[in-house]
């Protein structure tokens, strides 16, 4: 064979394997349906006897490579969902459970209401899950920050010294009591002593965080505490408390934390936002058809021990309506925060609080 003849031997499968390569990257560009996923080996195997050629397309094939691969996990929508360190705040752990395809959730757990508060004024999550409390005190100050769906009743509990005499809120007189400033649990526990003819003065109150106080309850640093769920559980599991009350006969009634949303976040992506109130709605039914799987969720999460926890639970209800009922609890909440002279003005409940979602 002359060596013109053997040239134009080898054109016709290197052609066909440029043309299969240029064809390839394109399906890797576009990822159209139908695009073979075989044109890499093919390619390989016709350069395989060309080692020249192939040296040269190392570099075009090694970028086929990468078009052509499946899209990796960067490429997923990420969505940054805030809640507390607390049972009552457990939900957003089941949202992955009802994530549509592609999308990713990023709990982020808070201390403090007001963390997670201003993290959603921030932009550094989407949602979060707090107190109600938190939300007022901004709302009350101009904040723009919304309510956009309920997320839990219940959670509260006013916990005492196993040891000592205090039996009931009057009891409380003279104690040091272990209240979270800003929080839901404030406002309640200055209704009910309100309701006793009491105030404030009459009792010795102490700044500590809920995660805190169980152990200070322990340690004999508090006398009593108004706490949020699984405090009250863990200190009734290792017997060193004992339960006072479930403060929940004031007209706020069991209402206690909620989802909120930034107004910029309603106005310029509402529909990320369905989305995920989507995702709230059948997580929080989710979690209260399967306690079980509530209590193990729980533990992992927030590193208690099971008995702690199943002692929680039944104090947790965990919702996601916003209805009359609701609307009437919040309102109430607000004039018991003006009353109390915890806020300067009350906050626009018509702005604050949005159905849009429900």
């Amino acid at each position: 064979m002359q060596f013109a003849d053997k040239v134009t031997a080898q054109a016709v499968p290197i052609n066909q394997a440029l043309s299969e390569l240029a064809s390839a990257i394109d399906c890797g560009r576009v990822r159209r349906p139908g695009c073979s996923q075989s044109a890499p080996k093919r390619i390989l195997m016709t350069l395989a006897s060309n080692s020249r050629l192939t040296h040269l397309l190392l570099v075009a094939f090694a970028a086929l490579s990468f078009l052509v691969a499946p899209p990796s996990r960067a490429e997923d929508k990420l969505l940054r969902v805030g809640t507390l360190k607390l049972i009552h705040g457990i939900t957003p752990y089941f949202y992955e459970k009802f994530a549509p395809p592609g999308y990713r959730i990023e709990v982020v757990p808070f201390e403090s209401p007001t963390d997670g508060k201003n993290a959603v004024l921030t932009g550094t999550v989407d949602t979060c899950i707090h107190g109600i409390a938190s939300f007022l005190l901004g709302a009350a100050a101009g904040e723009p920050v919304v309510i956009v769906a309920g997320a839990t009743n219940r959670g509260m509990g006013i916990i005492a010294d196993a040891k000592s005499d205090i039996k009931n809120v009057k009891d409380l007189k003279g104690k040091r009591v272990a209240i979270w400033p800003g929080s839901t649990q404030e406002v309640v526990i200055l209704e009910r002593l309100k309701a006793e003819g009491m105030s404030i003065s009459d009792i010795r109150p102490i700044r500590l965080s809920f995660s805190d106080m169980p152990a200070a309850l322990t340690r004999g640093d508090i006398d009593a505490y108004v706490g949020a769920e699984p405090g009250p559980g863990i200190s009734l599991a290792n017997g060193t408390g004992r339960l006072v009350e479930y403060p929940y006969s004031t007209p706020i009634g069991s209402l206690n934390m909620i989802l909120s949303a930034s107004e910029k976040l309603i106005k310029t992506d509402p529909e990320r936002l369905r989305l995920i109130i989507d995702m709230h709605k059948k997580a929080t039914d989710y979690a209260m058809a399967h306690p079980d799987e509530m209590v193990e969720v729980a533990m992992q999460k927030l590193g208690q021990q099971r008995k702690s926890i199943e002692m929680a639970v039944p104090n947790v209800e965990l919702t996601w309506k916003i209805d009359d009922e609701f609307i009437k609890r919040a309102k109430a909440y607000s004039e018991l925060m003006l009353e109390k002279k915890q806020v300067r003005q009350a906050p626009d409940l018509s702005r604050g609080i949005t159905e849009q979602f429900m």
